[in-house]
């Protein structure tokens, strides 16, 4: 397995204390303002997201990175801020919708190998619909070609423990990236092979 293979899900977690090395900030477009930690990849990723980047700009695919590397301590801020939407919620209608941020440690942004992706039709959010815009559809298509997989695809949703996110892609290396884009098993599914 390539060190880039790493499995962090809701059974695989992180240590708190884990900061990956050679961060480093790719030449691509964001939304998060220069310095921000969330512009930050590990230098492999970074390099193969200048490249993805790249091909798509001369295709005249508009991407915009809008998310990488998250710390433990912000990835716990954001999954308190969502059980409190939730508990009131809950308060409000009587309904618990599931948590779609995952809890701490178990986001594969701590790990610097993450990068959310979105386009300025999506006026740079993350829903679903960017799966439908051209530059979802070219990621999808092209993002394996540059060691990225799509980490959570429709209908896998079991086993990933994950919601269905057509922006999240998850640098792996160029050869798993194409072994899992041909046979369309999921990262959780390679290790248990």
């Amino acid at each position: 397995m390539s060190k880039f293979s790493i499995l962090v899900n809701r059974e695989h977690l992180l240590p708190e204390t884990y900061i990956p090395s050679r961060l480093t900030e790719p030449s691509i477009p964001f939304s998060a303002p220069p310095g921000d930690k969330k512009r930050l990849l590990v230098k492999d990723a970074a390099t193969a997201a200048e490249e993805l980047f790249s091909r798509a700009g001369k295709e005249g695919i508009r991407l915009c990175g809008v998310s990488g590397y998250r710390p433990y301590s912000r990835q716990q801020e954001l999954y308190r801020a969502a059980l409190e939407k939730r508990e009131k919620l809950l308060r409000k209608t009587g309904e618990a919708p599931m948590i779609a941020v995952a809890p701490p440690g178990s986001s594969e942004h701590q790990t610097g190998l993450a990068l959310d992706v979105s386009c300025p039709s999506e006026n740079y959010g993350l829903e679903e619909t960017f799966a439908l815009t051209p530059e979802g559809k070219w990621l999808s298509a092209y993002a394996s070609l540059y060691g990225f997989i799509l980490r959570y695809p429709k209908g896998k949703e079991t086993l990933t423990g994950f919601p269905y996110e057509p922006w999240h892609i998850r640098y792996v290396g160029e050869p798993l990236a194409l072994y899992l884009s041909l046979t369309g098993l999921t990262l959780e599914e390679y290790h248990l092979l």
